[in-house]
């Protein structure tokens, strides 16, 4: 080696110890703790992070002027716990080992974290838009509500810290809450007015997931349905990069299997997107719509779509813009025969371009493969996202599209899920998203989610209870967990025996049997087509209705009567809710929503009336009733409610 080589590589090694002594000449902390955070009060803080090592770490609490001391470890690291006082705030907090950090405009109050899927995630403004969303946005000025968005990231391993969205916590204002969990918003605003102490929420959210993947893996294997998943991964000792080679091994067997069984497909290549395609056997769809509301009930698979368009003469040679509005859950998109995109993300908005040199004047036809996995289907949005454009001049691709099935997945194995790309894989936003918080006091959860479990209700009845256990036991605390009971969607029917979302409903509800858990009833603020309802605002003063009667001991009356019981007298059946007196008030002329059966199990209206507090059915076609049944549909036509108007929570007394 020369002498210059030489000196370059001496240089090279100072300069990487200068850097890596200064990546610990001062204090390095969590993401979770930054100016204008939320510490939980009365409790006791564990801060902790990183420092030079063999180094006196020193913070100061501003609160009192006290000094805690504790010594870097010899791997850098620190901890120390820390009792905090009651609400108030702001302070500013010291972190010195020779070099000082400080965090200011501190406060001490109520820390609630909030989690869930698309219904707690829905923002203010973006893609959710709730209602008078940009009034809301407009006088959002509470600077002692504070927020905190966890990024959104997946591991198969637990981790120790994760990331934010908003560069730490920030005061709510008109600036920081367009993009944040409206329901989390709401519920803080609604708690802040009543107690009137700083309020934190944590926006811990990821759409379209399910409750698995929000739970450890120490409890996700004592759950049924889940161990042989969980024994792969520990068979793959937890390595990302050998389990992501199994689910490609997986994947690519599925796939083959699943073109093979298309009907649209012959060897792996697409058969029904030729221009010149007879399509003789093929329906009609109007389109954007789910199928389900189509012809095609609970259809999970493939349908293969058709749409013909006149190209003008002044668009020949010029790249066109496709947009197809939203599809669910995946789709390949053909033009004129060839393969133009594909897309995945049941709410991620599809926009293609048609590149230029497929551009001719004349008929042109759009072929769209969707595939579909689970809950609803197909091509949906808003009918004036669906068009071809150029040049400004704009092609409506709305109305009536040609469809047909290629494939049921009806007895189909399910698709394999990647641990390492998917949301939905077992354990893997626990660990991310959730783990790195277990250190951080919390005054309790607020959770919406479901809607990814519906159709495995049997299931959810076990896992929903025990992930509010579980994340309990890695908080090292009993607090109180509430929930949103999944809100009313689809379309309406008065007899649905068999609906899977009040299965998924009364499956949510086995969790009221664990203390200090709760749960605010929106079967009455849902809307038939859309999955995201509006009224965010509603939801979070119900959710804080139940906090401040069970958390901060308010007297404000919470939920609306509960089914205790029920007795049956000839052929009427006599429903008990525990009260003296009638306690109800009905919104509208007749009592709505009943349901009941005899010994056939055929489920009939029934006339409902309020009588002692009790609610009593009949009905003509049922002389010997057994069993019935409240709001138990997707979207039931029901309208009992308690004097506090909250609605009454669907409900079976049956358990066929």
């Amino acid at each position: 080696m020369n002498l210059v080589n030489m000196g370059n590589k001496i240089l090279f090694l100072c300069v990487s110890l200068l850097a890596y002594v200064n990546s610990y000449a001062k204090v390095v902390l969590p993401a979770y703790f930054t100016d204008n955070m939320v510490l939980q009060q009365n409790t006791e803080v564990t801060f902790h992070g990183k420092a030079v090592l063999g180094k006196i770490l020193k913070v100061t609490t501003g609160w009192n002027n006290e000094v805690y001391v504790t010594q870097v470890n010899k791997d850098g690291y620190w901890s120390l716990s820390v009792p905090t006082p009651a609400a108030g705030g702001p302070y500013t907090l010291t972190f010195t080992d020779g070099k000082k950090l400080q965090l200011k405009n501190v406060m001490v109050g109520e820390v609630w974290f909030c989690s869930g899927q698309s219904n707690m995630e829905m923002p203010v403004a973006g893609w959710g838009k709730v209602m008078n969303y940009e009034q809301e946005i407009t006088e959002a000025n509470y600077p002692s509500i504070r927020l905190f968005q966890v990024k959104k990231n997946t591991s198969v391993i637990p981790l120790s810290d994760m990331e934010s969205t908003m560069g730490g916590w920030q005061e709510c204002s008109s600036a920081t809450i367009p993009e944040f969990s409206s329901l989390a918003y709401f519920y803080a605003r609604s708690l802040w007015k009543e107690l009137n102490v700083p309020v934190g929420v944590i926006d811990c959210t990821w759409g379209g997931t399910p409750a698995e993947a929000w739970t450890s893996y120490e409890t996700l294997k004592q759950v049924l349905g889940f161990r042989e998943e969980l024994a792969k991964m520990e068979q793959l000792d937890f390595d990302p990069i050998r389990m992501e080679k199994a689910y490609n091994q997986e994947r690519s067997e599925w796939q083959s299997l699943f073109s093979k069984e298309d009907k649209g497909m012959e060897e792996d290549k697409p058969c029904w997107i030729a221009p010149d395609l007879s399509e003789g056997q093929w329906w009609d769809m109007c389109l954007p719509d789910y199928w389900e509301k189509n012809g095609l009930k609970n259809f999970d698979g493939v349908v293969w779509f058709r749409r013909s368009f006149e190209i003008p003469a002044e668009w020949i040679g010029k790249p066109l813009k496709l947009n197809l509005g939203m599809i669910d859950d995946e789709d390949i998109t053909y033009f004129n025969g060839v393969e133009i995109a594909r897309g995945a993300g049941y709410m991620t908005p599809r926009t293609y371009t048609i590149p230029a040199k497929l551009v001719k004047a004349g008929k042109a036809v759009l072929a769209v493969r969707v595939s579909d996995f689970g809950g609803e289907g197909g091509i949906h949005g808003k009918a004036e996202d669906l068009y071809v454009e150029a040049d400004g001049k704009r092609i409506s691709l709305a109305g009536d599209w040609k469809y047909r099935i290629g494939l049921s997945l009806t007895g189909f194995p399910p698709a394999p899920i990647s641990p390492v790309q998917s949301s939905s894989y077992p354990t893997v936003l626990f660990n991310a998203m959730v783990k790195p918080w277990t250190a951080f006091p919390i005054k309790g959860v607020i959770w919406y989610q479901g809607e990814a479990n519906v159709g495995r209700s049997e299931q959810y009845g076990d896992l929903f209870p025990a992930l509010i256990t579980d994340w309990r036991r890695q908080w090292r605390s009993d607090f109180p967990f509430y929930f949103v009971q999944l809100a009313n969607f689809m379309e309406s029917k008065k007899i649905q025996p068999d609906s899977e979302w009040a299965a998924l409903r009364e499956a949510q509800t086995k969790a009221l049997k664990l203390d200090q858990v709760g749960m605010a009833v929106t079967i009455d603020i849902g809307l038939a087509d859309d999955i995201h309802p509006k009224n965010k605002q509603e939801v979070g003063r119900r959710l804080a209705l139940v906090a401040l009667a069970g958390s901060y001991g308010k007297n404000v009356s919470s939920s609306a009567p509960v089914f205790q019981n029920y007795i049956i007298k000839g052929n009427k059946m006599e429903l008990d809710f525990g009260q003296k007196q009638d306690g109800f008030q009905i919104k509208g002329t007749t009592l709505k929503g009943f349901t009941i059966a005899g010994p056939d199990r055929v489920f009939y209206p029934a006339e409902a009336m309020v009588h002692d507090g009790k609610i009593i059915l009949s009905s003509t076609e049922v002389p010997a009733p057994l069993a019935a049944r409240y709001g138990w549909a997707d979207n039931p036509d029901c309208n009992l409610y308690g004097e506090n108007g909250l609605p009454v929570a669907p409900f079976r007394t049956d358990c066929w």
